[in-house]
């Protein structure tokens, strides 16, 4: 039986896209199964002070997010990773920002309902976003962004990695992060971001 491997994700952020390339990756190698969830970061920063830059992508933040939540409910949780990916591909691999046009065509291309892409602007369905936000974030802290990565009892921040490790090595990392992570009174390690994402 596979191994479940939860990962919340943010279709805003390109790290949490390398993460969830990353564990596609160790899919192959290990004997692991990865579902997907949705968190936000608009939630995430609710009421905080920031930049005026990123105050226009964090608003913007909550439609595709929305969207996501909306094919849930409609769909199961089984649709977030196509979608997910779909939408994924267009935002961080084709540059894409426009969530207007990004929105119906990956709902197109998962042949899903074209009026899901209505969700965006829905704020009925920010209670269901909420909840799934606070399923992955509350076991880990809110300090932290995303990826988020839940296996079984233990969750984590990150990886945040660049470009996604492939074939075995993808492996390697997902057992050294879960084994750092499972380590009692295990809390950090870090060190400085010299390079952005890559998508390679």
């Amino acid at each position: 039986m596979k191994q479940s491997v939860d990962l919340w994700v943010c279709p805003l952020c390109p790290w949490a896209w390398i993460t969830s390339r990353w564990l596609l990756e160790a899919e192959q190698v290990r004997d692991i199964e990865t579902k997907f969830h949705v968190m936000s970061l608009s939630v995430l920063n609710e009421g905080k002070d920031l930049p005026a830059e990123y105050v226009e992508l964090i608003s913007r933040g909550w439609e595709p997010a929305r969207v996501l939540i909306a094919a849930q409910q409609r769909y199961g949780s089984e649709v977030i990773k196509p979608l997910y990916n779909a939408l994924g591909r267009r935002f961080h691999i084709e540059g894409n920002k426009d969530w207007n046009s990004v929105i119906p065509a990956a709902l197109a291309e998962c042949e899903l309902d074209a009026t899901l892409a209505d969700a965006a602007f829905d704020s009925t369905f920010d209670g269901a976003l909420r909840e799934s936000h606070h399923q992955g974030m509350d076991p880990v802290g809110f300090d932290v962004g995303t990826p988020v990565v839940h296996v079984g009892e233990i969750a984590f921040f990150g990886p945040v990695v660049t470009p996604a490790p492939k074939g075995e090595q993808a492996g390697q990392l997902f057992d050294g992060v879960v084994a750092v992570a499972a380590t009692p009174g295990f809390f950090e390690l870090k060190r400085s971001r010299t390079v952005s994402p890559s998508f390679e």
